[in-house]
């Protein structure tokens, strides 16, 4: 099993504090801040554009997980400031020009990744592995936070790592974005993904402080 690895969703953080909200996830020992990037075409919502994105890293050390939620990302993705260290999730269904996408953001040094949403096939990605490094799985529809999990992504979550490692791509991680709550890492870390996207049912429930549910995150490995 990979190490698990946290990226956390700035969608749900306090947007009023963000240079605070994302020095809490430097201390807090997160791997990753989400960006959700949304057109109102791609899914039916408008989030996170890319001169507020470039704002935020000036506060923040983190490496970014971009995930475009828009059509014809190739347009979107040289408006960003990608490092070395970041990865960007372009969606299978989103473009006819996926490989170029891919390679677009690998030529910044970042890490390339395909997204599938919960009913995309898995047969989508056979082509695309060569030029990826991480493989996001869908767990709600996209567009909106606090939703309930799809429950057959979970299945689709173990085919997927079976279809991967039957294929030598051992070294591609699993994401999982969509209610990744402390009570669903688990069957997804079982079903073989182990990198979750958290936000408002984990890193961002209110009931905890962001290190505190950081920590019990990270108990759920060990579990």
């Amino acid at each position: 099993m990979k190490k698990m690895k946290l990226s956390a969703s700035l969608m749900c953080a306090d947007i009023l504090n963000l240079g605070s909200e994302l020095q809490k996830l430097e201390t807090s020992g997160i791997d990753y801040v989400h960006i959700d990037v949304m057109d109102g075409h791609f899914v039916p919502n408008l989030m996170l554009s890319p001169r507020l994105v470039d704002l935020t890293r000036t506060a923040c050390r983190l490496p970014y997980d971009y995930h475009l939620m828009v059509e014809r990302p190739e347009n979107i993705i040289p408006t960003f400031r990608l490092r070395p260290g970041d990865v960007v999730s372009v969606h299978a269904e989103s473009t006819v020009h996926l490989q170029r996408a891919a390679a677009m953001i690998k030529a910044t040094g970042a890490t390339a990744a395909a997204a599938l949403n919960p009913a995309t096939p898995l047969e989508f990605l056979r082509d695309i592995l060569p030029d990826i490094g991480m493989v996001l799985i869908m767990t709600v529809n996209p567009g909106f936070a606090g939703q309930k999990l799809v429950p057959q992504t979970l299945d689709k979550i173990k085919r997927c790592r079976a279809m991967l490692d039957s294929l030598g791509f051992n070294d591609i991680s699993i994401q999982a974005d969509g209610n990744c709550s402390f009570e669903n890492i688990p069957k997804m870390l079982k079903a073989g993904a182990d990198n979750f996207v958290v936000g408002s049912s984990s890193l961002f429930d209110p009931a905890y402080t962001i290190k505190t549910a950081a920590e019990k995150l990270r108990g759920l490995e060990i579990n």
